[in-house]
């Protein structure tokens, strides 16, 4: 009889070749690329303003519309991949019902283009 760890091993061998991955590959960039960050290269980018200022200052709210916007998006391809696959069994009310689903999002991203929200000024 084989004991249960044993069968635990592949699981073993894929992290071992993964971090094996994942060491040459910053090993590499290591060595290859060159290691001097300057000034704006080391500045914050993603968030808008300065990562070290005062807490209670105001903060802009397009910044989480983007990123409404982006979950809502996002989770539209994360339907449509398994409609894509299952689209040959769940038939025409399957293809109409996300026709329906699209349209409204269609929808919502004409409103939003009309109110300005995706507009960064």
């Amino acid at each position: 009889m084989q004991p249960v760890l044993a069968n635990y091993f592949p699981v073993l061998v894929f992290l071992v070749i993964a971090g094996v991955i994942a060491a040459a590959m910053v090993g590499g960039s290591m060595l290859a690329a060159r290691q001097l960050p300057y000034a704006e290269k080391v500045s914050s980018y993603e968030c808008g303003f300065e990562a070290f200022d005062d807490a209670r200052r105001q903060f802009d709210v397009r910044f989480y519309l983007v990123a409404i916007l982006f979950i809502i998006f996002d989770l539209e391809v994360a339907f449509l991949f398994p409609w894509a696959v299952t689209l040959g069994r769940i038939g025409l009310f399957g293809f109409f019902s996300m026709l329906g689903f699209l349209g409204v999002l269609t929808v919502g991203f004409i409103y939003e283009w009309c109110k300005g929200a995706l507009e960064w000024e």
